[in-house]
């Protein structure tokens, strides 16, 4: 604090990789960027997380998918994806001409299938990095190795002897320590966490008596899960060293900062880009604003402020 003299830096280091802001999407909300490039420039973002990529292609689960409700969002879409000759092929070719790192998120419903994808695309020059879902709450199976330290860890050190890359580790909130599995993702080799991915949920159609969803169970999003993450990314910093990628209702810089103090080092915007296309880069203009109007010069010196 003090007299600033220039503009604020929200540049942000996660890991080995420098960020130019810390706003980037969460997987599953902008799909592979392509469809959002009409709308706002891509350069402004942080950077680029992909939609899921698996071994092979998945079709999804089946509809209805997604439930509309009041503060959030209940979906379950299946981590549909073309898989990785598909993304190869017809996606990544897009992303080679932004300038942010394009972090690919990967899904499996076994360790080898994950190591499949990462060795596939590690040789790979405008994959910068990987975000390893462990956490999905509307697939029939695989992922449940994310749910406790063991599996984490397990999974970590596999692909970490796999890619010298970034390795991103996306964790489940419907665990009672998140502490115990940020601890044994950052010891097994993690680069960074990302903090949380969506709450399981359910709706039931009261008049047809069943649930709405075709899968029965989704993920809920959206700003109700908000003070849940911010609660979650507060103590996982309390555990950790390692930098926090949070994510969980942000929508407008002030949730973004609120992230920060928390213990988030650079924030996800998933639903919000469902409701106003432009929200990531309104979210970046909503951080600086607030720096300027409260004199704050790095956003760096606020990572974590609120522990005191």
């Amino acid at each position: 604090m003090g007299t600033v003299t220039g503009p604020p830096d929200i540049s942000v280091q996660v890991g080995s990789l420098r960020l130019a802001n810390p706003v980037m999407p969460a997987s599953g909300t902008f799909g592979y960027g392509e469809e959002y490039s009409g709308i706002i420039d891509l350069n402004n973002l942080g950077a680029i997380v992909t939609k899921a990529i698996s071994t092979d292609p998945r079709p999804g689960n089946t509809p209805p998918r997604v439930v509309e409700l009041k503060s959030s969002m209940l979906n379950s879409i299946g981590l549909q994806n073309p898989g990785i000759a598909g993304f190869i092929e017809k996606k990544l070719p897009f992303l080679e001409g932004f300038s942010p790192p394009v972090i690919a998120n990967v899904v499996g419903n076994t360790i080898k299938e994950y190591q499949e994808v990462v060795e596939a695309l590690d040789p790979l020059e405008r994959v910068d990095g990987f975000e390893i879902n462990l956490s999905c709450p509307n697939v029939a199976k695989g992922l449940e190795f994310g749910t406790t330290a063991n599996g984490v860890s397990r999974i970590t050190k596999t692909l970490r002897q796999a890619t010298a890359k970034p390795l991103w580790i996306k964790l489940t909130p419907d665990v009672s320590n998140p502490g115990e599995l940020g601890k044994a993702a950052e010891e097994a080799g993690a680069d960074a966490l990302v903090a949380v991915n969506t709450f399981g949920g359910m709706v039931i159609d009261i008049e047809k008596r069943k649930p709405v969803l075709g899968s029965r169970f989704g993920g809920v999003s959206g700003p109700a899960i908000k003070p849940m993450a911010v609660k979650y990314v507060w103590r996982l910093y309390e555990a950790v060293t390692t930098p926090i990628i949070g994510v969980g209702g942000i929508s407008n810089g002030a949730d973004a900062i609120e992230f920060i103090m928390a213990g988030a080092t650079a924030i996800q915007v998933g639903t919000a880009n469902f409701v106003n296309p432009t929200a990531m880069p309104d979210v970046v203009a909503g951080i600086r604003d607030w720096m300027v109007e409260h004199k704050v010069e790095t956003l760096e010196s606020l990572v974590g402020v609120s522990h005191g």
